[in-house]
């Protein structure tokens, strides 16, 4: 029998060893957002910030709790604007990446 890893396990580690992975999934996620699929693009920002920052430590940088962000980052949430903005805010940051340099790199 093979073995396997759960999906967000190795969504994680890839990010950890490679940052152009992670900078791509942060570019799906935005090119989701503008195409019209926000619930996709929500979950691959939730993979995002499990692999990169985490939920404790971005609930501490847009001040609203882990459990409030797990929920605007489901497939049936509904940030505001100025919470996703703040969310991205802090993966840019996290990421070292300024947003119009991997929105232009599609």
């Amino acid at each position: 029998m093979a073995l396997t890893r759960e999906f967000k396990e190795t969504v994680i580690a890839r990010v950890k060893r490679d940052p152009a992975f992670a900078k791509a999934l942060l570019n799906e996620a935005l090119t989701l957002f503008l195409n019209g699929e926000p619930d996709t693009a929500k979950l691959v920002l939730r993979d995002l910030v499990n692999a990169t920052i985490g939920f404790e430590a971005l609930s501490k940088k847009v001040h609203k709790s882990s459990k409030s962000l797990h929920r605007m980052l489901s497939k049936s949430g509904n940030p505001t604007m100025e919470n996703l903005s703040a969310i991205l805010v802090a993966i840019k940051k996290a990421l070292h990446v300024d947003i119009r340099t991997v929105v232009k790199a599609a």
